[in-house]
């Protein structure tokens, strides 16, 4: 035997492992091997599963914080325990090597049963630095994920990410990099830093996003206060909150009167927003400084989607009878520990009709972020 040939025949060995070891995991975990759901009652054979809330940081986009962002005080160093990202805007950490190992991830999302996650940044974002840096940082998380679902195009999607505190470079970007392969919505915080989107600043940007036909999907930005830094509480409590300020504005603001078109997805099944609206339904009653708004604010509810990282069979349920299984979308919040290991299993809980758990587990983003149909 040659040794090119015992390389060769090495290579398919290892080949064959891998690929038994990923059918046994998917076996276990009631999930065939590209992604689609199965499992003995044929609830949610044959849909593809695509995760509408999954985190990325590619290598580039890190190597910029920790070049251009020293003169801001911002920083990425590795660590045997994991790496770190420091900014003005706050910080995260230890985070594991498989935020940004691509080969990692789709290893993970094949133990899922997750056909295909739409990528997105996550905090501390991009809103700290100058006009310059921040469309730098921008360009290369755009360019990157863009790179990923080239190297992946079956199984990984974008949201592309904007410098928004400077909204002529906004728009360049978004004219850029919504023609980059992969890319299928935008990406914003909930607040810019400290500044809500109903501010007349974001108004050409989110008019531009509405105009391309283009859905938006927000992310919770750390609320800053002393009450919650003990307890995890600005994770626990702030970002379900922060989530809830932000429709808030979206709603009060004019915000979706103005634009009815625009597609914006709530995370964490809208945070605290669907449990409080009978509250807000009365302030809108008895306050004058809300009489403005042209209907309850409820009624927005239907305005936007909602991903299903509720931790909460009965909240998840109070969702979908509120704004109905058609606005609802998988999402795991990958690889936070604030997600979940197995976002199917959670959805697996969940009283569902067969049409509807299809409609959740990819039917609606296929449908959503016009995405090409998998059957």
């Amino acid at each position: 035997m040659t040794k090119e040939h015992s390389v060769v025949t090495g290579i398919s060995r290892r080949r064959a492992i891998q690929a038994g070891l990923t059918t046994a995991a998917a076996l276990a975990f009631g999930t065939s091997t590209d992604g689609t759901a199965q499992n003995s009652n044929s609830r949610s054979a044959n849909t593809r599963v695509i995760d509408i809330h999954a985190h990325y940081f590619p290598r580039s986009f890190l190597d910029i914080v920790a070049t251009d962002g020293k003169k801001f005080d911002a920083a990425y160093r590795t660590t045997d325990k994991g790496w770190f990202i420091k900014t003005p805007a706050g910080g995260n950490g230890p985070l594991p090597d498989k935020f940004i190992d691509l080969k990692a991830r789709i290893a993970d999302m094949d133990a899922q049963g997750v056909g295909l996650q739409v990528i997105s940044l996550t905090a501390p974002m991009l809103y700290w630095g100058d006009a310059e840096l921040s469309t730098k940082l921008a360009s290369a998380w755009n360019d990157a994920a863009a790179e990923a679902h080239r190297e992946y195009p079956a199984r990984l999607m974008s949201f592309l990410t904007l410098p928004m505190l400077y909204p002529d470079r906004s728009l360049r970007e978004l004219e850029r990099a919504c023609k980059l392969p992969g890319m299928c919505g935008v990406y914003l915080g909930t607040n810019i830093a400290q500044r809500d989107l109903d501010d007349p600043l974001f108004e050409p940007v989110l008019a531009e996003v509405e105009r391309r036909g283009l859905p938006v999907f927000l992310h919770p930005v750390d609320i800053q206060g002393a009450r919650l830094q003990p307890y995890f509480l600005f994770n626990l409590v702030g970002n379900p909150v922060d989530t809830a300020i932000a429709a808030c504005h979206l709603i009060f603001g004019g915000v979706l009167d103005r634009h009815p078109k625009l597609q914006i997805c709530l995370p964490h099944g809208g945070g605290v927003l669907p449990i409080l609206t009978g509250r807000i339904d009365q302030g809108w009653k008895v306050k004058s400084e809300l009489k403005h708004l042209p209907q309850a604010p409820s009624e927005y509810l239907k305005r936007f989607t909602y991903d299903t990282i509720t931790h909460s069979k009965s909240v998840t349920e109070l969702i979908i009878k509120e704004v109905g299984a058609d606005r609802v979308m998988i999402g795991s919040d990958y690889c936070f520990t604030m997600g979940y290991d197995q976002p199917v299993r959670f959805l697996d809980q969940v009283e569902l009709t067969t049409a509807e758990r299809q409609m959740i587990l990819g039917g609606n983003a296929e449908r959503i972020l016009k995405l090409q149909s998998s059957t």
